[in-house]
């Protein structure tokens, strides 16, 4: 009898696994939200299709910054390059706000809103800084000089667009995630694609983007192209609301550096204690008492931080007291929390070097562009910024390669859910990107040649092995570092996570300028010839190529040393279910699941 109880208890369980998500999301009724109807990919879809416009958006623009800014605005290109290079270091550093004020305050959802909003008015005055006379860049013929008020009002409407990103490209993607549930297998690994098909309708947006906005903007007008970034928009928009009833959503928890905070402060409080051996001492809360998010299981490294979770009067009158106050006793759970941050700066600050070569992608390869060749047949020109769409195309092949092709294959090698460990997807990718700055400083070093000598520039097309090799490196890499620090972080911390991806984009962008002006000085130090002239042919861009190759290459040393050692996130699994013929066998387990 007491078999077949526990039995029935076990079936109801799994019943209830199977028809309702239990992992402390909501529907948009604010009830506990219906498998059947809500999340997974019926959901993603709609967060997928404005991400599609954002980057349209994104990359319309930033693809054409330099030639914006070297044409229209009539700035040298140093001053071009740092210009860009500070707006999209900004833009990629906002979203740790964004993400802050997502996971603490608002919620993932009214941000989104909140951030599309301000999105487009950037982009509506990006348009009018074109159409109304009084701002317009020139009122002649032949411009020298740009107009104050136009300058102005593009910096505003550029900067507007920075702070919508702020909040929009944490948020949405975090959420897009957040509609897969973790503990439920088959949605687990829907999420494991998720990434990687949110990453190709990415790049379908940015291919879109550097081809058809980016010739409206070199043929046409960029006023025109504003006008039709403004309507994408404002109509995913529309779309992302329609998913309304369809999405399943976290309620903000508040901030998360408090408890963080709190694990220092009990565990300095503590200090003296002797660390226990046996893990059971510890405090921590039960599976019902826990509502936010999962439980972890107790790590060994950082065994500091553990004297946080320590009951000091275990079995005295003042437990209850010191229980109550979350500065004198924290849980394991909130300690291992603090443990994953801690982690990850290490993992962060050794894919900088990645991130700086990303960012030549959309800066100086398309300054090399601007300089050579770019006939097809003998009418067609082929604008500057459209050399993007070889990375946004190899990106899509690779992605496509990648999940089709060598993850079932590495899943059945490896026995991993994700073929490989996420850190050594990363590591593969760096590794592309040092291959890609080596192609660059041969390609460069070639063309000052050819144009030397020849008196003639030479054919774009010899930028393509740059632009393709580079776009491997973002599939590996990038969606790699999505994957990462979206799963690796706190639960209550994934908006915040997603900014962290995007904050080495944003640093790395100021560790550039301060790359070129630090090399360009010594440079001139040592030779008295700049590296960065008022333009390319009197410049040596192949040097600074081979400088940041050999920086990825020691970069790289370090970041598998720091990678061996890492210790991933360790979720307790609360239900395992293996399927035997016609009967289902279910077993409440307690082992410890490790999502690598």
């Amino acid at each position: 009898m007491e078999h077949n109880k526990i039995d029935t208890e076990l079936q109801n369980s799994y019943n209830d696994q199977q028809k309702w998500v239990l992992d402390s999301s909501l529907d948009s009724r604010g009830e506990i939200p219906v498998r059947a109807r809500t999340g997974a990919w019926r959901a993603a879809l709609f967060i997928i299709a404005i991400e599609f416009s954002e980057r349209l958006s994104y990359f319309g623009i930033a693809t054409s910054l330099v030639v914006y800014f070297t044409t229209i605005l009539h700035q040298d290109l140093k001053m071009a390059v740092r210009n860009a290079n500070y707006w999209s270091g900004v833009t990629t550093l906002m979203p740790l706000l964004g993400g802050f004020v997502a996971d603490a305050y608002l919620g993932r959802y009214a941000t989104v809103l909140l951030a599309t909003i301000i999105y487009l008015m950037g982009l509506i005055l990006l348009t009018l800084s074109w159409f109304i006379p009084g701002l317009k860049p020139c009122h002649e013929e032949m411009c020298v000089e740009p107009t104050k008020a136009h300058e102005i009002a593009f910096f505003i409407a550029i900067y507007l667009i920075s702070i919508g990103t702020g909040g929009h490209k944490p948020s949405l993607e975090s959420f897009g995630a957040d509609q897969f549930e973790d503990d439920h297998p088959e949605e687990r690994k829907m999420k494991m694609s998720y990434f990687n098909w949110w990453s190709a309708g990415l790049c379908a947006g940015v291919l879109t983007a550097v081809t058809v906005i980016v010739y409206i903007e070199d043929r046409i007008s960029w006023g025109v192209a504003g006008i039709i970034l403004t309507v994408v928009m404002a109509t995913s928009l529309l779309i992302f609301l329609i998913g309304t009833p369809f999405y399943r959503y976290r309620a903000p928890s508040g901030s998360p550096l408090t408890p963080m905070l709190q694990v220092f402060v009990a565990a300095i409080a503590k200090r003296h204690l002797p660390h226990p051996s046996d893990t059971s001492l510890f405090h921590e809360l039960s599976r019902n008492e826990y509502t936010k998010g999962r439980l972890l299981s107790s790590s060994n490294n950082l065994k500091f931080l553990d004297k946080a979770a320590i009951i000091k009067n275990r079995g005295c009158e003042n437990v209850m007291d010191e229980k109550e106050s979350p500065w004198k006793l924290a849980t394991v759970t909130k300690v291992e929390e603090l443990k994953l941050l801690i982690n990850m700066i290490p993992i962060w600050f050794f894919t900088l070097a990645f991130g700086i070569c990303a960012t030549q992608s959309s800066t100086f390869f398309i300054k090399q562009a601007i300089v050579m060749d770019r006939h097809i047949g003998h009418n067609f020109i082929v604008p500057p910024s459209s050399m993007f769409s070889l990375v946004a195309l190899s990106m899509i092949i690779s992605l496509t390669v990648y999940e089709r092709l060598l993850v079932p294959i590495l899943r059945r090698v490896t026995r991993n859910e994700r073929g490989i460990s996420i850190l050594k997807r990363i590591g593969i990718g760096m590794v592309f990107s040092l291959i890609a700055m080596i192609i660059a400083a041969l390609t460069e070093q070639k063309r000052l040649d050819y144009t030397k000598h020849h008196h003639m520039v030479m054919s774009a097309l010899w930028l393509a092995p740059q632009f393709i090799v580079i776009g491997i490196a973002d599939a590996l890499t990038l969606v790699g570092l999505q994957e990462y620090f979206y799963d690796q972080v706190p639960d209550s911390m994934r908006s915040l996570g997603i900014a962290f991806y995007l904050s080495v984009i944003g640093a790395a962008s100021f560790v550039n300028n301060l790359l070129m002006t630090v090399s360009d000085r010594l440079a001139e130090a040592i030779s008295g010839k700049s590296w960065f002239g008022k333009d390319l042919n009197s410049s040596r861009l192949d040097r600074f190529y081979w400088m940041l190759a050999a920086l990825t290459a020691v970069n790289i040393c370090f970041f598998v040393i720091v990678a061996k050692r890492y210790t991933y996130k360790s979720v307790q699994s609360s239900v395992a279910v293996a399927d035997g013929g016609d009967d289902v066998e279910m077993a409440l387990v307690a082992n410890t699941s490790k999502y690598t």
